[in-house]
C-alpha cells in the first residue's frame, strides 16, 4: 500500500524529536515533514517511565530546549514535568499537529536510483502495514527497547510469593505502601527509586552486586534563581545554561584526568552525608575509577536521608536465588520482600530496532562509522540523533538537529538530492562509539555503530567544540559525498556518490558531478 511522500521523516515523537520538528520547520521552512510515533502519545522515555520518583540525572538548564527557556523552580526535575514541557513545547510550535501516532517504523529501504527512502511502517493495533516515503530521515528513536527492560534470569523466581516488577512496566496497580521492598540494582532508576519508596514502604533495601558513584545536587539552581531575580528571562537562562556546561564538562576531564583524587573528593562527600561509622568502602566505593561509568545524582541527599533515618538500607552482594518470601544472597543472607523491583537496567535497541538497507543491501549498524556524531558512513541522507554519555543527552542532540538543518538548506541550495559519509579515507582502526561500562552497553557488543580515531569520524564528548564544528563549521568535506541520483547510477558505488566537489584558490565548490 503506497503511502504519503515527505522530504523529512521524524522517527520518534520525544524529547529528540520534538527538538528536530522544531528545528526544522524554522530553518527549513520550505520543507515537508511529519514525525512517526510508534506509541499513542508523545514524549518519548518521559512518558514511558511511570515509576515513583522519576526524575533526569541531567539540569533542565541543559536538556531543555535551548529555543525555549526552562522557567520551573526545579533544576533536577521530576518526569512528569518535563513530559509536560515537552508537550507544552510541541503544542506552541504546532509540531504535534505533524505526528501520526500508532506508526511503528520496522524498515527503511533507500533507493539512490530514486534518492528516496521507503518505509515500512505498521499502524495502529492492527499492525495494518503501509509505506510511506522521505527524501531524508531522521532517527530520534533513542537507543533502547521501549517493549522490555533487561531482567537477568535468577534462580527461583517461580517460587517468590511477592510481586516482582520491573520499572519499565510500572503501572498504578504496584502496591509498595507499607511493604517490605527489594530494589535490585545501583544505577540511576534505583537510586531515584529507593528514597522515593521508602517514604511510604515499611522498609527498602537496594540490593546491588556492586557500587555506584553518586553525587549529591541540590534540585534547585541557586544560581540561576539569583540571575532569573536579575536579568531578563533569555539571558538568565543562557548564562545558567553556560555555567552548567562548563561546570560538568570541567568535573568530568577532572575525573578522567586525576581518578584518585576524584574518587577521594567523591566518597569524602558520601561519608560527610552518612553517620560516621556508615561501611562506605563496602556499598559506595565501586571497583572502577569515576566517570568509567556514569555518574548517579543523589538530589537534596535523599538516599542518604533514607538510609539516616532508617527507611531505607543498602546491601552489596551477589543474589543466590529467590525464596518463597524474598531474596537469599551468596553470603547466606536472606532479605524478606513483599514487593521486589529489578532497576537492572535497559535492552539495547539502536534507531529503534529499525532493519536499514541501501539499494538492496542490508545495512550491518556495527559496520558503519559514525560522521561527526550525526550520520551513517556508506548511507545517504540519514541523520541518528543520539545525545551525550557524559552530560545532558539535549545538549548533542539540539546540535544534530542544528547540522541537519544546514545540511538540508545546503542541498537545497545545491540542487543535490543526496549526500552520505564514505569512510574510504578514515583511519582503519576504530573503537566503541561510548566508553563508559554502561550494562546495556556492555551487554550488546557490535549493535552501535563505532567511531573513527579522528575527526569527522571521532564521537567527541566536548560540547564546546561541537557547537564550533555542527552551527559552524563548513557542511562540504572531503568525507561527505554530493550527488543528484544519476550521477550515483554512473557512479555504481552504492550509497558513495559522485565525487565530492573541486575547490577553486577561493574556496568556491564546483560540482564535479553536475550537467
Amino acid at each position: 500500500m503506497a503511502g504519503d511522500h515527505f522530504d523529512v521523516a521524524i522517527i520518534g515523537a520525544g524529547l529528540s524529536g520534538v527538538g528536530a520538528a522544531c528545528r526544522l520547520q524554522k530553518a527549513c521552512p520550505s520543507k515537508t515533514y511529519a514525525i512517526l510515533e510508534g506509541r499513542e502519545d508523545l514524549g518519548g522515555t518521559w512518558d514511558l517511565f511511570r515509576y515513583p520518583g522519576v526524575r533526569s540525572d541531567s539540569d533542565m538548564f541543559t536538556l531543555s530546549y535551548p529555543f525555549r527557556p526552562w522557567t520551573h523552580a526545579k533544576a533536577i526535575a521530576r518526569g512528569r514535568s518535563i513530559l509536560t514541557y515537552i508537550r507544552d513545547t510541541a503544542r506552541e510550535y504546532g509540531v504535534d499537529q505533524k505526528i501520526r501516532f500508532g506508526h511503528r517504523l520496522r524498515a527503511a529501504s533507500w533507493s539512490s536510483a530514486e534518492a528516496r527512502w521507503t518505509l515500512e511502517v505498521e499502524r495502529g493495533p492492527e499492525r495494518e502495514v503501509v509505506r510511506l516515503s522521505c527524501g531524508f530521515l531522521i532517527m530520534c528513536a533513542g537507543y533502547y527497547a521501549y517493549e522490555d527492560g533487561y531482567s537477568p534470569t535468577f534462580p527461583g523466581v517461580a517460587r517468590f510469593r511477592g510481586r516482582i516488577v520491573h520499572p519499565q512496566h510500572w503501572s498504578p496497580d504496584v502496591d509498595y505502601v507499607g511493604k517490605r521492598v527489594v530494589v535490585i540494582g545501583s544505577g540511576a532508576t534505583a537510586i531515584t527509586l529507593a528514597p522515593e519508596l521508602a517514604k511510604r514502604a515499611a522498609h527498602v533495601v537496594m540490593v546491588q552486586r556492586s557500587p555506584s558513584y553518586v553525587i549529591e545536587r541540590p534540585s534547585s539552581d541557586g544560581f540561576a534563581d539569583a540571575l532569573r531575580a536579575a536579568l531578563p528571562e533569555r539571558l538568565a537562562y543562557r548564562l545558567a545554561r553556560w555555567k552548567n556546561i562548563l561546570i560538568g564538562a570541567y568535573f568530568y576531564r577532572f575525573c578522567r584526568r586525576n581518578p584518585q583524587s576524584a574518587k577521594w573528593l567523591l566518597l569524602s562527600r558520601v561519608r560527610d552525608a552518612l553517620d560516621p561509622n556508615y561501611d562506605v568502602a563496602t556499598h559506595f566505593t565501586p571497583p572502577y575509577d569515576p566517570w568509567e561509568k556514569r555518574l548517579c545524582v543523589v538530589p537534596d541527599g535523599d538516599l542518604f536521608r533514607a538510609i539516616r533515618n532508617r527507611r531505607a538500607s543498602v546491601v552489596t552482594g551477589r543474589i543466590e536465588t529467590f525464596t518463597e518470601s524474598g531474596v537469599a544472597l551468596s553470603d547466606g543472607q536472606e532479605i524478606e520482600a513483599d514487593l521486589v523491583v529489578t532497576a537492572t537496567g535497559l535492552v539495547l535497541q539502536p534507531l529503534g530496532g529499525v532493519r536499514l538497507s541501501v539499494d538492496g543491501a542490508a545495512v550491518d549498524l556495527g559496520k558503519t562509522l559514525t560522521y561527526k556524531g550525526a550520520m551513517l558512513s556508506g548511507v545517504p541522507n540519514l541523520a541518528s540523533v543520539f545525545g551525550y554519555a557524559n552530560a545532558s543527552w539535549t545538549l548533542k542532540a539540539d546540535l544534530i538537529c542544528q547540522y541537519v538543518c544546514r545540511l538540508l538548506n545546503h542541498m537545497e541550495a545545491r540542487g543535490y538530492r543526496q549526500c552520505a559519509p564514505r569512510a574510504d579515507d578514515a583511519p582503519a582502526s576504530s573503537a566503541p562509539l561510548i566508553d563508559l561500562e554502561a550494562g546495556h552497553f556492555q551487554r550488546a557488543p557490535g549493535q552501535l555503530p563505532r567511531q573513527g580515531l579522528k575527526w569527522p569520524w571521532r564521537w567527541r564528548q566536548d560540547y564546546a567544540r561541537d557547537v564550533l564544528a555542527l552551527k559552524f563549521g563548513r557542511i562540504a568535506d572531503d568525507a561527505l559525498r554530493f550527488s543528484p541520483p544519476r550521477a550515483s547510477r554512473r557512479n555504481g558505488r552504492v550509497g558513495q556518490g559522485a565525487e565530492p566537489p573541486s575547490r577553486d584558490r577561493n574556496g568556491a565548490e564546483r560540482d564535479a558531478a553536475a550537467g
